[in-house]
């Protein structure tokens, strides 16, 4: 299951010296690694066609929960949020659940939302709240943990039906949830009613959200830092729609200044799967949409300075990932975490790359929820 090797390499030739020393290691090779997430004890794996994978860091052993193993129903997912004592898996069937104390699994399914309803888009569970928040292909649900009880929530703006189609979900400290839908994301105030529409804000490309570029804006992930949000953008343009949605990297300085990060500052495509953070790095996955034949192209890997912007693209062939198509990142504290169609690579870090805030929750004081408060309205 695992192949392991180790190399002293430089990422992208001398400029990497940042990177002095990385041990690589391969594993789950040629799984489909779709969505990466931690606890105390392991690292979980979604994938597409092999169920859910479970890894003991400390024991080096790796479980399979899948329908070859007999213990799930499903090998078909997308997304993974862990809680201490449950871990949720999305899937196009509704939403998988593991009880740790029972070893078991159990499916929800959603009676609202139509036939696509039970796509599970994203999830990210909320530890401060006990609350996992679960993006679907129509409507945004709340489940809060304790009392088992979900919550649907109608997106709906502007009478833009895509507003309401989840596909990314983000805590921005201890106050905030962005929703991002394929048209704009939305803020909710989580110290707030939800049910009350002042709790919540909406921001697009429109009114000089994410610099006014392109026709609208699909937002496939988020990254926060106390100064910063980065956002991964879908990139979906044709012949007829040129500038429908034309991707890149935004980052917003929660003020005004929007900067774009794209293919003319080194990216190698203007679609973003994925964002992590490691110290003063941001990572990401990238792709590029075929306009003629309407299909998504893996890009590679790049990291990009978060202090000046400058992208680097790492060369994958020295960490042995023999594929473009890089789908999922997860940094744990000490080891980044490469999913890709082809397998998963763990990359550890000889320096102190990785232990600066890679997994650091940004806490807001009074006078920064009132900054972002006033700039999100």
């Amino acid at each position: 299951m695992c192949v392991k090797f180790q190399i002293i390499l430089f990422l992208l030739f001398c400029s990497l010296s940042i990177f002095p020393q990385v041990e690589s290691q391969l594993y789950l090779e040629n799984a489909v690694i779709e969505s990466i997430k931690g606890d105390s004890n392991f690292i979980w794996v979604a994938t597409y066609g092999q169920g859910i994978f479970r890894y003991s860091k400390k024991e080096d052993k790796w479980f399979n929960y899948s329908t070859k193993k007999e213990n799930l129903e499903n090998d078909l997912f997308y997304n993974l949020a862990v809680s201490k004592d449950y871990v949720w898996a999305g899937s196009g069937d509704g939403l998988f659940i593991f009880d740790k104390k029972k070893e078991q699994w159990r499916k929800r399914k959603f009676a609202q939302g139509g036939e696509m309803g039970n796509w599970i888009r994203s999830l990210c569970f909320d530890p401060s709240q006990n609350v996992l928040w679960i993006g679907r292909f129509k409507n945004l649900t709340r489940l809060e943990v304790a009392k088992q009880k979900f919550s649907d929530y109608d997106l709906t703006t502007n009478n833009d039906s895509k507003t309401n189609i989840i596909i990314s979900i983000k805590l921005d400290g201890d106050s905030l949830l962005w929703v991002g839908s394929e048209s704009g994301v939305h803020i909710y105030n989580k110290n707030e009613d939800i049910d009350d529409k002042k709790s919540w804000d909406f921001l697009t490309n429109k009114k000089g959200g994410f610099a006014e570029d392109g026709d609208a804006v699909s937002v496939h992930d988020m990254l926060f830092d106390d100064k910063y949000i980065w956002f991964a953008t879908d990139e979906f343009v044709t012949h007829l729609q040129p500038k429908f949605n034309i991707g890149g990297i935004y980052v917003f300085n929660r003020k005004f200044k929007w900067d774009r990060i794209s293919e003319e500052d080194g990216l190698p495509g203007n679609g973003i799967y994925c964002l992590e953070r490691t110290g003063n790095y941001i990572w990401s996955g990238v792709y590029s949409f075929d306009r003629k034949n309407k299909k998504e192209y893996g890009k590679g890997l790049v990291y990009i300075n978060r202090f000046n912007n400058k992208v680097h693209a790492v060369d994958l062939n020295t960490l042995n990932i023999s594929t473009s198509l890089i789908l999922s990142l997860y940094f744990d504290g000490e080891d980044l975490w490469i999913g890709s169609d082809k397998g998963l690579v763990r990359l550890k870090f000889y320096n102190s790359l990785a232990s600066w805030g890679g997994t650091k929750v940004i806490k807001q004081d009074e006078s920064t929820k009132k900054r972002k408060k006033k700039l999100i309205r």
